[in-house]
């Protein structure tokens, strides 16, 4: 399963724009590579960066895959598994990178952090 959202830059931050992302399976063909009603051929790919990084909250690992075409940049967001540190069937770079929180998604989990505290807080007083 992946998020993805079409557009420029690299999309290596929580932010609204993967609020409204597609949610759908990435399934990687002979040829080309499908998300939903989204099917790329390979030999439309100018570049593909498999971008790996770890949470910043939980740790959790996971990856971002940027496919940019003459037309569109796709933007898959995958969970870490050891699948997407194999072979590809077109050419990927790999690089090690940090996800960075956008001011609107800090803001959000600091809300939910004090709303969870102050939960807490009544309970137990």
């Amino acid at each position: 399963m992946t998020k993805a959202v079409v557009g420029d830059g690299d999309h290596l931050e929580c932010g609204p724009q993967w609020i409204a992302s597609r949610r759908s399976r990435l399934k990687l063909f002979d040829d080309y590579l499908e998300c939903g009603n989204w099917s790329i051929p390979y030999g439309e790919i100018r570049e593909a960066v498999l971008s790996s990084f770890r949470s910043p909250i939980l740790r959790i690992p996971g990856c971002i895959l940027a496919v940019r075409t003459d037309t569109e940049t796709y933007h898959f967001g995958l969970n870490g598994w050891k699948y997407w540190q194999g072979d590809f069937p077109f050419e990927v770079k790999r690089q090690e990178t940090r996800l960075r929180l956008s001011p609107i998604s800090l803001i959000a989990r600091i809300a939910v952090a004090g709303g969870m505290l102050y939960l807490c807080w009544q309970k137990f007083n």
